[in-house]
């Protein structure tokens, strides 16, 4: 049983989309923060994108601006990352990611997403870009 239901990996060829997607409880989601992560082989974990449930405030790593967009549909308690013109440097595991549910503070975690505050983890979904 997973708090954090992650789909949407694959492979791709460079310049294509794919989009993920996050689901969880309604409980999970209502006032939370929630974020993508990814790992590639080889690197440490690093944040790619976060949205605040409550307004949909967005961060975004400077990697992947302008080509990520992280949004949310609060009908289904999910959150989504659709990534496109996709670059091999994309190539890792994706995780989904929330601070704590009912927690007004996570906004701030928002603002400046480091993965020590968020507490709940998916099991991750690959993405792949080749060349």
């Amino acid at each position: 049983q997973h708090q954090l239901e992650e789909s949407g990996g694959g492979s791709v060829q460079a310049g294509g989309s794919l989009r993920l997607s996050c689901a969880t409880s309604e409980y999970m989601y209502s006032i939370n923060c929630m974020g993508w992560f990814r790992q590639a082989p080889g690197k440490e974990r690093e944040v790619v994108a976060a949205i605040w449930t409550v307004d949909s405030g967005t961060y975004y790593a400077d990697s992947v601006k302008g080509r990520f967009t992280i949004s949310r549909d609060n009908a289904k308690n999910t959150v989504y990352l659709q990534m496109n013109s996709l670059k091999p440097e994309d190539t890792a595991m994706y995780y989904c990611a929330a601070v704590e549910p009912s927690y007004r503070g996570a906004w701030d975690v928002c603002l400046a997403p480091s993965e020590e505050r968020f507490g709940y983890w998916g099991q991750g979904t690959q993405v792949t870009v080749s060349s």
